[in-house]
């Protein structure tokens, strides 16, 4: 029933948006993704910085159902209109750049195992409809995309993705982060993040009570006292970074251990931050099934992935890539002792190879500047 009344109100406030006119250099960017790579939220500070010449409108979060009558004006009167989820337009004459914010590991659309064939109707009409230009890294993006969501093929366009100009040039210090998240100062730090990925469809509610009581990992074995312990023992700091939907189930999101911190959302908005501005002063990260691996490769930092729900994941929603341990350059750990002894050694000349491998496969497009790549696609389109 909420979605239906959301989509009866969209529906009247394109109309109310619909009778303002476009203006030529106006761009607006419906921001889904937070600020956990978000392409939206970092192609909105370029913009800002480089083209002052176009009047940029930030809007999040997207979609809402609270925003003003001003807001859907600048909406209705953009050129531009890029988003990170679905596409939207409220008119011919508006060009619509598709960021999707990640790369698809994890079966999505038609080719998830948990979603309705109705909605997944809707969803291939919208990006038929509204979908102008798909920024895009590679062939292997193209494929998984298209499989999951049937996006035509001339709609992509190779540029890179904003959030990967960010990723290599932090906007502080590893030093900065260490005091900041940690209090500490450590000559010989090696900062580790953790981030899963949305575990709640599992639909297991034990799994969300492990969470809640503090098991951020969901290890049968997690003890957090010895995790620090070991972690402090070899100058290891761990950022933890859970989906926002586990986040809220913290009523103290707080780390009473030295060498843990948990990095919520209230800092990267405090500080006007992406995550993917802080991702260059860590040194190695943990995952399980989340995408956020193939943009890490770049940094040729050790990934040690998480597999404890693997089976049960590949059964409720399903991977498009697969065998696992084939497609993931990293040790696989299913509990914290096998956390704690990859640790030690997570890397090796053969890891090594295989991210190197796996680099190639994914990003097609060279060097930087995909800011402006972008820009520049979008704008000379007439």
């Amino acid at each position: 029933m909420k979605s239906l009344l959301f989509r009866v109100y969209l529906c009247l406030m394109k109309i109310f948006a619909y009778f303002n006119p476009i203006q030529p250099n106006e761009v607006v960017i419906l921001n889904g993704a937070g600020r956990s790579g978000s392409n939206g939220y970092l192609f909105y500070k370029y913009l800002q910085l480089n083209h002052p010449e176009y009047q940029v409108t930030l809007v999040e979060p997207w979609p809402s159902s609270h925003l003003d009558r001003m807001t859907w004006k600048k909406i209705g009167s953009a050129r531009y209109i890029v988003t990170t989820h679905q596409p939207f337009k409220v008119k011919k004459g508006q060009l619509n750049i598709q960021l999707w914010h990640g790369v698809p590991l994890k079966r999505m659309g038609i080719m998830a195992n948990n979603t309705r064939r109705k909605d997944n109707c809707r969803n291939e009409k919208l990006w038929h409809k509204y979908a102008d230009i798909v920024a895009s890294n590679s062939d292997l993006y193209e494929t998984l995309m298209s499989a999951c969501i049937a996006v035509e093929g001339k709609k992509y366009h190779k540029v890179g993705f904003p959030r990967l100009d960010y990723l290599q040039k932090p906007i502080i210090t590893k030093e900065e982060l260490l005091q900041d998240l940690f209090h500490q100062t450590d000559a010989e730090a090696q900062i580790g993040i953790y981030m899963p990925t949305f575990r709640y469809e599992l639909d297991d509610p034990k799994i969300m009570a492990q969470i809640k009581a503090g098991n951020f990992f969901a290890f049968a074995d997690f003890d957090v006292a010895q995790l620090n312990a070991a972690l402090k023992e070899r100058h290891q700091y761990l950022i933890v970074k859970l989906h926002p939907y586990e986040m809220r189930m913290f009523a103290d999101f707080s780390s009473k251990y030295s060498n843990i911190a948990f990095l919520n959302n209230d800092y990267l908005f405090d500080h006007n931050y992406d995550l993917y501005e802080l991702l260059g002063d860590t040194d190695f990260l943990l995952t399980d099934f989340s995408s956020i691996y193939f943009d890490y490769l770049l940094l040729n930092n050790p990934i040690i992935f998480v597999t404890n729900f693997l089976k049960q994941y590949e059964k409720t929603r399903g991977l498009l890539l697969s065998p696992y341990e084939e497609i993931t350059p990293g040790i696989k750990v299913n509990s914290q002792a096998q956390l704690l002894e990859a640790l030690r050694e997570p890397d090796n000349q053969q890891i090594r190879d295989r991210r190197l491998y796996w680099l190639h496969l994914t990003q097609e497009v060279k060097g930087e500047n995909y800011c402006e790549k972008l820009f520049a696609c979008m704008t000379k389109v007439n």
